[in-house]
């Protein structure tokens, strides 16, 4: 339940932040707002704009990821809390930016990086944070492997 939860709430909040920005500023527009410059941009491609054009192909490829997760998250394959609220983070992003480029043919993004390397959206946000949550699993796995492994060489 948790997993559909956090999916769900990501894909809200990122569509309704990208309607209010499509509706409220312009294409290349900044504003501030709670001294966070918005700039409002709109990206055919993928990261940092590299593959212009070729955003229906990355909705599919968004659909697939999703299809994937759904499928072995059934098959019990895909388990452990901290996997499962990464993997709800990916698959909302990914339905949130996949939903762009569906019906748009682009994704709407506003968010400039700290670093400056780019514009985001709230839903390459949740990809980053899903990541964060699957290497933490990763790695909790790994060390709980390690330990029964050691216990058993005693």
């Amino acid at each position: 339940m948790l997993f559909y939860l956090i999916a769900g709430l990501v894909v809200v909040i990122d569509q309704v932040s990208k309607y209010l920005i499509r509706t409220y500023v312009q294409v290349g527009e900044t504003i501030t707002y709670w001294h966070l410059n918005l700039t409002h941009y709109e990206n055919s491609g993928m990261a940092r704009s590299m593959f212009q054009g070729y955003s229906r192909l990355f909705a599919v490829i968004a659909v697939l990821f999703v299809i994937g997760v759904l499928y072995y998250r059934r098959s019990w394959k895909l388990q452990g809390k901290w996997l499962d609220i990464g993997l709800a983070f990916l698959v909302g992003g990914a339905v949130g930016n996949g939903i762009d480029r569906i019906i748009f043919g682009q994704v709407t993004d506003f968010l400039i990086s700290r670093s400056g390397r780019g514009i985001l959206n709230l839903a390459d946000h949740a990809i980053n944070i899903g990541v964060l949550f699957v290497i933490i699993h990763g790695c909790i796995h790994f060390l709980q492997t390690k330990l029964r492994s050691s216990r058993l060489e005693e």
